[in-house]
């Protein structure tokens, strides 16, 4: 399934974005930079993690915070784990997360 849609993110008080498990390792490094340029204009991001296993969402958001760091604007953004479990009836689980702009450290 395809879904396209327009909107601008000032319409939006706290973007959310999703990212599946079996996506590969360059989708991580997309959204890093995403996440990282709207946190520049929103204080808060939101992001869901799925996949096919209950490890799934979890090595995804490792690597995505491993590659979040590396970036000096990324360095500075808190983590706070949301709700995450098992879609009941199926095989799929998910875990949400909050990224949260932090202050600048003086240098």
């Amino acid at each position: 399934m395809r879904l396209e849609y327009t909107f601008q993110i000032d319409d939006v008080p706290v973007p959310r974005f999703s990212v599946e498990a079996v996506e590969g390792i360059g989708k991580l490094f997309t959204l890093a930079t995403l996440v990282i340029n709207v946190l520049a204009i929103k204080s808060r991001v939101e992001i869901v993690f799925h996949g096919l296993n209950a490890e799934d969402p979890t090595r995804k958001i490792d690597a995505f915070r491993e590659i979040l760091a590396s970036s000096d604007a990324g360095a500075e953004v808190r983590f706070h784990a949301g709700h995450g479990g098992k879609v009941h009836g199926s095989s799929s689980y998910f875990q949400w997360l909050s990224l949260e702009r932090g202050e600048p450290s003086g240098s």
